[in-house]
């Protein structure tokens, strides 16, 4: 069995494109699965599962507590693995062919409002070092260019083209994109490279943003570093790089920019991934809608 999960990965890695932190979590969640049927089975042949055990699974997740997002998820990756099983020839049919998905409740992202991005961008002080010309750095790139936080950590200094005032990323599946920089941003870039030709040391020169230390950042680091400094300005219970992703979509929609202009900014492959970040901008339409229109005023 081990060498079809072997060949599972290899497939999402070469073939699908997906990222090795992706992967990961579908190995894992494979691995789980193949634990539990040798656990209450006494039988841990992925080959010959029946849907009655991947549902005695699913109960299992149940009464231990996990949500059904996260129930999905993990189904979602037994999906792909049978999915792949049967494109390989060594299955006939997915034991998953008649699963519904669990109904789990959407979460409403909530975006940082103008006013909030306003009192980080320009009323809290940054040091005026390489750490603080850095982190502000970040903070604006997220809001004006709407970047993935995984697209920040990995930008190479070779993807920033100030001549043309872009900046290229490689987004999910490797699809590279390029991404306009606004000239407040342009200037924010040029100081920080400043500051940063004058590091000490420089172990990861390759990519754009470094530690003090010289070495790339990491994903815990630009987490701490946006909930940190929204923390003095929001309420908001979550404060992560993907809410600033929201908010630059969002505040992107609300001031008329076009969908589909928005959709290739995000580097979204579909037009309904982008579609969830227009609630915010259809209360923003209902508010100039019910105070503009006569038949409201009579």
């Amino acid at each position: 069995m081990e060498n079809f999960k072997n060949k599972f990965e290899d497939y999402l890695l070469l073939e699908k494109k997906y990222s090795l932190h992706t992967v990961t979590a579908y190995i894992n969640d494979i691995g789980f699965f193949e634990s539990f049927l040798s656990e209450a089975f006494d039988d841990n042949n992925l080959i010959t599962v029946n849907y009655n055990q991947i549902r005695a699974w699913i109960v299992s997740l149940s009464d231990d507590g996990i949500s059904n997002s996260s129930i999905n998820r993990k189904i979602s990756s037994l999906k792909s693995f049978y999915k792949f099983l049967l494109k390989t020839k060594q299955i006939e049919t997915s034991p998953l062919l008649k699963h519904k998905a669990l109904k789990a409740p959407k979460k409403l992202q909530i975006p940082f409002s103008e006013k909030e991005l306003d009192l980080v961008l320009n009323q809290i002080v940054y040091t005026d070092d390489f750490d603080g010309m850095r982190d502000k750095l970040i903070v604006d790139l997220f809001y004006t260019t709407g970047i993935r936080r995984t697209e920040l950590i990995n930008l190479k200094l070779q993807n920033i083209d100030l001549s043309n005032s872009t900046l290229k990323v490689l987004g999910k599946r490797n699809k590279e994109r390029i991404i306009p920089i606004l000239p407040v941003v342009e200037n924010q870039i040029k100081l920080y490279l400043t500051e940063r030709s004058r590091l000490q040391s420089i172990v990861d020169g390759e990519y754009f943003f470094l530690l003090l230390k010289g070495v790339k950042l990491n994903d815990s680091f630009v987490y701490r570093l946006i909930n940190y400094y929204f923390s003095n300005v929001s309420e908001k219970v979550k404060k992560s790089p993907h809410i600033l992703r929201h908010t630059f979509a969002t505040h992107l929609l609300n001031n008329g920019a076009d969908i589909n202009s928005v959709k290739e900014l995000l580097g979204h492959s579909s037009l309904a991934s982008t579609q969830v970040y227009t609630h915010s901008s259809l209360a923003e339409l209902k508010k100039v809608y019910s105070s503009a229109h006569p038949r409201n005023k009579q």
